[in-house]
Formats: structure tokens, sequence, C-alpha cells
């Protein structure tokens, strides 16, 4: 009796041949085997561990020794689920990725250390998965074994629900929350930015200072103490000396002035946003046109980024854009504050081009803010920045 060609396939000569063997156990097939016999002996120490932390560790946190004890406990904990992870990773190929580790050596003092080591949600998960998989254990290894020598031909598919299983609790108490993880990576990217902006800040008022008003107050000690001894000597030189000092004096108090005004602009705070970028707007040698609608005043701090984000967009236009007209539009949705500057210039800007972009960006995102670039070549560019609204308190 002959097979089929459609169910046997047909060799070069025209002649039906049977498929290929395939192995019934394959390497995945005795990988998810090997675990599950490793179920037992895993299991059965990480109940150990985890009921002796619970048992030993719970009553002596009301002496000294215990709530140290407790949270060696659990970083001993992490160092399980580690291993756990590695073994998944291994034999059952899920892909789990690692938790954070614990800031302990910027932790501060050895009391905010040992705090941060007792509420590690990722030490009392370990905790947990390890008590509550001994009867699990016990169970995958003595289903094992015995298929292996009553229910062999049945065993890969037995193997296979009995590791996904596995692979499900490994996920689900092993594995870091997705949306935790992304938002500590964030708060330290957004950490980092806000100190090398201060920094930047200090230094810049630091410079301006010693190289503008400091550098003429200088002069001007100098120019008055050279008046003061030819006073009565020559009197017309030292009047003509007392003169420049006067007019060394107005240069020092603009520029203290202007000092001021990028630090914080007294306009701001006493009228708002719509006189403040007024103001700013008739400093640009683009012509502006200013809209702000806002029903009320948001938070100060919230204020002052939008200012200095108008403020730097606008001092772009006027070196890089060639435009011929801009404009600046202020407005609140829900809980946000919307802000949009627009030119008809020669577009072309870049995130990554050198104009301060990028440092707007990451300035709006260290508190939670948004920044889109939509510029063209040859124009117009479109800047949208949002901020999350704050209500003011007085």
């Amino acid at each position: 009796m002959t097979a089929t060609s459609s169910a046997t396939g047909r060799a070069a000569d025209g002649t039906d041949r049977l498929p290929p063997v395939r192995p019934a156990y394959d390497t995945h097939t005795w990988k998810e085997i090997l675990h599950l016999l490793l179920n037992l002996p895993v299991t059965v120490f990480g109940f150990v561990y985890a009921i002796t932390v619970l048992s030993v560790g719970g009553p002596l946190t009301l002496t000294v020794i215990g709530l140290p004890l407790l949270a060696l406990s659990l970083l001993g904990a992490r160092q399980l689920g580690k291993l756990e992870r590695s073994r998944a990773r291994w034999l059952l190929g899920v892909r789990v990725e690692e938790p954070t580790p614990l800031p302990l050596a910027r932790g501060g003092g050895w009391m905010q250390r040992l705090w941060m080591a007792l509420k590690d949600p990722v030490g009392w998960r370990t905790l947990l998965y390890d008590a509550i998989r001994l009867p699990w254990g016990i169970l995958t290894f003595c289903t094992v074994l015995t298929s292996l020598f009553v229910l062999w031909p049945v065993l890969p598919y037995l193997a296979r629900g009995l590791a996904n299983a596995d692979r499900f609790m490994v996920r689900g108490l092993l594995s870091p929350s997705d949306e935790l993880e992304r938002r500590i990576a964030e708060l330290e990217s957004d950490r980092g930015v806000v100190v090398d902006t201060a920094a930047a800040d200090l230094r810049r008022i630091e410079r301006d200072l010693h190289d503008g008003a400091q550098a003429r107050l200088v002069n001007l000690a100098m120019g008055l103490g050279l008046a003061k001894e030819k006073l009565l000597e020559d009197p017309d030189s030292a009047a003509a000396m007392v003169e420049e000092a006067h007019g060394e004096v107005k240069l020092a108090l603009q520029e203290l002035r202007d000092l001021a005004r990028g630090i914080h602009p007294a306009v701001l705070t006493d009228r708002g946003l719509d006189a403040a970028l007024s103001s700013v707007a008739t400093r640009c040698t683009v012509p502006v046109k200013v809209t702000v609608d806002l029903p009320d005043r948001p938070a100060p701090a919230i204020e002052g980024i939008a200012y200095f984000t108008v403020s730097e967009l606008l001092q772009n236009i006027s070196k890089h854009s060639r435009a011929r007209s801009a404009s600046v539009d202020v407005w609140r949705a829900e809980e946000r504050l919307l802000i949009q500057v627009r030119d008809d210039g020669r577009g072309g800007a870049r995130l990554e081009g050198g104009t301060g972009m990028r440092g707007l960006a990451e300035r709006l995102g260290a508190v939670d803010g948004l920044f889109v670039l939509d510029s063209p070549a040859g124009g117009p560019t479109v800047v949208t920045a949002e901020l999350p609204w704050r209500d003011r308190t007085e």
C-alpha cells in the first residue's frame, strides 16, 4: 500500500517518500521538563526562606535588630528573584526585565536607606512568590517525574501546559511594573535636567555679574578715587572724572536691570503673562502679534517657564529665522497651558541644531511638559509647547 503524494511528499525522482522524522522531545521540551523538575528544590528553599523571614523577622521588629534584619532579608529576597528570573529566562525563554536597583548609595543617612529597603515592593513580591510556590513545586515535580515513566507520550503537551503556568507566575510576580519603572526613569532623567539647568543658570548669572556690573563698579570706584585726589589740584579734571563715573553708574544700573529681568522680570510678577510677553515681543527684531487668552494666572513656576520659553523662541526668531512676522498665542485647554509660536521665516529648525531648541525641550520635559517643533525647509516654523496647569495660590 503506497502513500499518496499529498501526504508524504515526492522525491526528486518522482517516487513517494516519507516525511522527515521529528523528535517528540525537542530542546525546548527538555528545558521545560528540567525547569519543572527543579521547581521542587527551588521552591522548598524559597518557602523556607520566606517563612523564616516572616516568622522571625516579624516579631523581631519590636526589638532594635528587627528592622535592620528584615531589611537585609528583603535585599536577599531580591537576589532570589534575580535567580528565578535567570532560570526562567534560560529554561522557559521568558524575557523579564530586571527591576531598578535600589539607590542605596544615594539614600542619605542609614535610616533613609533602611526605610528604602523596608518599603521595597520588589522584595515583598518575591517573598510572596516564594511563600505560595511550594505546593506548585511539589505538584509539578511529582507530575513530571511520574509522567516520564507512565505518560511519556503526552508528557510534551503536559510539560508545555505546566510551563505556561510558570511563565504566567514569573511575569505576574517577578516582573517590574512597566509604568512604575518608566516613571522612575523619567523622574531620574528630569532631576538631572533640572540640576544641570540650575547650575547653568547660576554660572550665567555669576559670569554676567563678574564681566558686567562688577567690572563697571570697580572702574567706577577707581575713577572716583582719582577724582578725589585731583579735586583740589585740578577741579576741572576732577569734574570730568565725576561726570564719566556718573555715566558708568547708569550703565551698571542698566546691566543690573537686564540681569534681574533675565532672572525674573518684574512685569511678569506684577502684571502676568500678557504684559510680560508683550514687553519681550517689543525687543524682537520681527513684528510679533501676542494673544494671551487665560481666565486666570497659573502658578508662578509655570508662568515663569512659559515666559522664558517664549523669550528664547523669540530670540531664535530674531537671530536665525529671517522672518517678516511672527505670532505668539497662549491659552488654557483643560489642565494644560498651551503656547504656540509661529513665524514665516526660512524654516529648517531642528532640535539638534544648536539654537537652544533641545534645551527648551528638556526643560519642559522636566515639568511633565511637551515640546513639538514643526519647521520644514522654506518655512513656516511652528513651535507648540504644553505645560501642566497649576492654579496660582497667593
